[in-house]
């Protein structure tokens, strides 16, 4: 199946197939089309920007019948989705008349009722406001045809479990029902036995959803330097728009505060946020007022924004599934995009599983020095002052110096104006460990460790555990003494932060590890 001509669809759905510029489906597109207008119950498993949205939107669309009673339920976990599908359904049903009504939290109820009373064949909504619907009766669902859950995984993490059981005992036994999950935890699998009729199912292997046109890199990085590290990134980056995905609701608010403070064009975006705000920040992100939207995984789930350049990981996700949805968000329409890793010496077995599960080789590169970002800016502004000149219209700026020429060189008024522009020092400090003389070799550093032979290691078991927690090749381990209750190792003293991170909490054999930088008087101990 190459061509939506082959999927047998109607001409007026093929036309407007056509305008939004389809030219051919994707895997998602391809596997469910011909399932759904079957009538069959369908369970597919795919991320977000796969084409899912029209894998069960072109079908809805092109079965939907005149009458004008609702015929598809469309269940989102976020306003933003459903609006989102809302937006591609409307697009599919160009050239029909089929009417569709996205219902959300936040919005006027009053002329959500006035236009479920004038007809609407499909409905999209947040579990909640449609429950709320269904309670008033100004929603009925006794004629429904098909009823799909899009992003099942989240909607269930989000707590809407009770929501959605209470919208199925409101819909007809015999409806299709379609069901569609990035990831399939237990509580999926059995929301699917308990509603759906021998469901067809539909995969789309990560390899697929990974795309070439994204490029995969992660950063080695220091917990206490992980913010300079990430400004030092962008800095070497010419992110255009980019996404920042923290763990916690509190990291978002924290970092989005750290990014403004330093003069980026940031905003944060979590589940504690009123509508308005949400939406304050959503909009100023789509026409590029902010440059960087620092999110939690939850929040940013319905987010479609084409030109996001860069989708920088500040926190590793904690699985395979979370990892592949969030850089899904770059690298839209066919663009190229880029996914940005920050690994702290912790979080490296991780960094392998992702790498392990998603058949994917990340890029590791070296966060950039101060010299390497002073490089680059310079570069960049140099870029823009050419633009800036080429395009003339500087009259009200050469008004503003003509009166400084004479007094000062021109040359350095130039500069001090690129400086004010640029808001850059680049006359800052290097900042990093400092272990002190600790009796290793030149340009080794020793450390000292509380466990040796009682604890049944030995050499090779530890360059295993040093290689592997910290993320450093074997090579970079020096010499090994080994005694009855301690022991002293030596590494490359670049590479000494990260085993100095990585060990500190780390277990050999079920005994855990005290690592601390060693002295040198203590090698009157052996």
């Amino acid at each position: 199946m190459t061509t939506f001509f082959e999927l047998n669809l109607g001409k007026k759905i093929q036309q407007a197939i056509s305008d939004m510029g389809f030219e051919e489906p994707s895997p998602i597109q391809a596997q469910c089309i011909p399932v759904v207008l079957t009538g069959s119950d369908v369970i597919g498993q795919a991320q977000t920007g796969t084409g899912k949205t029209a894998a069960f939107g072109i079908p809805l669309i092109e079965m939907a019948g005149p009458s004008k009673h609702v015929q598809a339920l469309i269940l989102t976990p976020t306003r933003e989705l459903a609006i989102q599908v809302a937006g591609e359904l409307r697009k599919i049903a160009k050239y029909k008349r089929t009417r569709t009504l996205p219902i959300y939290g936040g919005q006027s109820i009053g002329s959500q009722i006035r236009t479920l009373q004038q007809g609407v064949q499909i409905v999209i909504g947040t579990p909640g406001r449609i429950l709320d619907h269904l309670r008033r009766g100004t929603l009925k669902l006794d004629k429904l045809k098909t009823l799909v859950l899009d992003e099942a995984d989240e909607m269930l993490d989000m707590g809407f479990i009770e929501d959605i059981e209470a919208i199925l005992k409101e819909t007809p036994e015999d409806r299709q029902t379609l069901l569609f999950s990035a990831t399939m935890p237990y509580e999926v699998k059995n929301l699917s036995k308990r509603y759906m009729n021998n469901p067809q199912n539909v995969s789309i292997n990560r390899g697929e959803v990974t795309v070439p046109l994204i490029e995969q890199v992660y950063y080695k990085v220091l917990e206490r330097t992980k913010l300079e590290s990430l400004s030092r990134i962008i800095d070497s980056e010419e992110v255009e728009l980019g996404i920042i995905f923290c763990r916690t609701k509190r990291g978002v608010d924290e970092l989005t505060d750290a990014l403004m403070s330093r003069g980026y064009l940031a905003d944060g975006l979590h589940g504690d946020l009123s509508q308005a705000q949400r939406d304050r920040v959503m909009r100023k992100f789509r026409h590029t007022e902010i440059q960087l939207l620092v999110a939690t995984d939850v929040a940013a789930r319905g987010i479609d924004v084409e030109n996001v350049t860069h989708v920088i990981n500040f926190d590793i996700p904690q699985d395979p599934e979370s990892y592949v949805h969030r850089i899904g968000r770059t690298g839209r329409a066919g663009k190229h995009g880029l996914a940005l890793t920050l690994v702290t010496p912790p979080e490296f077995k991780l960094l392998k599983q992702i790498e392990k599960e998603t058949k994917a080789k990340l890029i590791s590169k070296e966060v950039p020095s101060l010299a390497d970002v002073a490089e680059r800016q310079t570069e960049i502004w140099r870029d823009r002052l050419v633009r800036t000149m080429q395009d003339g219209k500087l009259a009200t700026y050469r008004a503003i110096l003509s009166g400084l020429v004479d007094e000062f060189d021109p040359l350095d008024l130039a500069a001090a104006a690129l400086k004010l522009a640029s808001g850059e020092d680049f006359e800052a400090q290097e900042s990093d460990y400092n272990f002190g003389e600790t009796g290793g070799a030149p340009g080794m550093v020793r450390f000292f460790l509380n466990i040796g032979r009682s604890a049944k290691i030995g050499p090779s078991d530890l360059v295993k555990l040093i290689s592997e927690e910290a993320g450093i090749p074997g090579g970079a381990i020096g010499k090994i003494d080994i005694f009855e209750k301690f022991t002293f190792v030596e590494v490359q003293e670049e590479s000494a932060p990260f085993v100095f991170e990585a060990l500190r909490k780390s277990r050999i054999n079920g005994s855990r590890i005290n690592l601390e930088p060693a002295r040198p008087r203590e090698r009157a101990r052996k």
